[in-house]
């Protein structure tokens, strides 16, 4: 019932006019005519001026007519979303993601999107600086851990879960870590952090540990570790592999710090177009 009459409303509104109404929406000027009726009759407002020459809306038309207008605009662009939804996704895609995390994991499925839909161009910037995507232009961004830009809208895609392990080789050698504390003992191999990721006693601390390898490369401490050079703590991706083969083992579960979200996010203020949210769900469904 709420919604009888108002596209008829709007249309003579527009038109000041229920015959030129009638018309666009090839129906009869009495139907025209009866809903308008019933419309103000359930308002309990006069919505139209009614002349013999003209059509013209009241005080309490024209605000009703603002509204409805928008109502109708909203529905129209909904329709427009979805028709879009289930077309063939086009045009481009501007994405930035850490450069390990995206040549191992971002890259290969945005090969596997644009198989699936090859009307679509994507440009992506490998790095791990955080860049500005309103002021560089990008749609989307791929982030790793917790978030600290608030001014962002964010959807979590995946978790992933950091390991600290050693070669069996070094834990021969050098004996394993019962304890946080007895981290300062080993040779514990750095990556751009001073510190790792623990969880004690129902809170997470940040541990500093020391060695004398420093790598800004995941790859290059995960070799170092299977070479027997240290302990080292990195995400599941990097390792999980070789601790399923035996090649590493794992130290200090019980201390193991909750899993971090991995993120897609965009401006606050820039609506998802259709090609960049099926991305998102195609990400969203891959990486899980």
């Amino acid at each position: 019932m709420q919604w009888e009459g108002i596209s008829e409303f709007v249309n003579v509104a527009e038109n000041e006019s229920f015959t030129l109404a009638a018309k666009k929406m090839v129906i009869s000027t009495a139907q025209v005519s009866r809903q308008i009726s019933a419309l103000e009759q359930r308002l309990n407002i006069k919505l139209f001026y009614r002349t013999t020459r003209k059509v013209s809306l009241t005080e309490e038309g024209r605000v009703f007519y603002q509204h409805c207008r928008s109502v109708l605009d909203g529905l129209d662009a909904a329709e427009r979303a979805v028709t879009n939804l289930q077309s063939k996704p086009q045009g481009k895609i501007k994405l930035t993601a850490p450069v390990t995390y995206g040549e191992k994991q971002i890259l290969p499925l945005l090969n596997n999107f644009m198989v699936k839909y090859p009307d679509v161009e994507v440009t992506v910037n490998l790095s791990n600086l955080k860049v500005d995507l309103v002021e560089e232009g990008y749609d989307l961004a791929i982030r790793l851990g917790k978030l600290t830009d608030s001014s962002m809208m964010a959807r979590k895609l995946a978790q992933r879960t950091n390991f600290v392990c050693a070669s069996p080789a070094y834990l021969n050698k050098y004996g394993t870590a019962h304890s946080i504390a007895e981290l300062n003992k080993h040779s514990c191999l750095l990556g751009t952090l001073d510190y790792w990721h623990f969880k004690e006693a129902g809170k997470e601390r940040n541990v500093r540990v020391t060695g004398k390898l420093r790598y800004n490369s995941g790859y290059g401490l995960t070799d170092a570790a299977l070479k027997g050079l240290g302990i080292v703590q990195l995400p599941d991706y990097y390792v999980e592999q070789h601790i399923k083969n035996g090649k590493l083992v794992t130290l200090l579960d019980i201390y193991r710090a909750n899993d971090e979200g991995i993120w897609a996010i965009y401006p606050q203020n820039r609506h998802l177009s259709p090609k960049i949210r099926l991305l998102v769900d195609y990400l969203a469904q891959q990486l899980i």
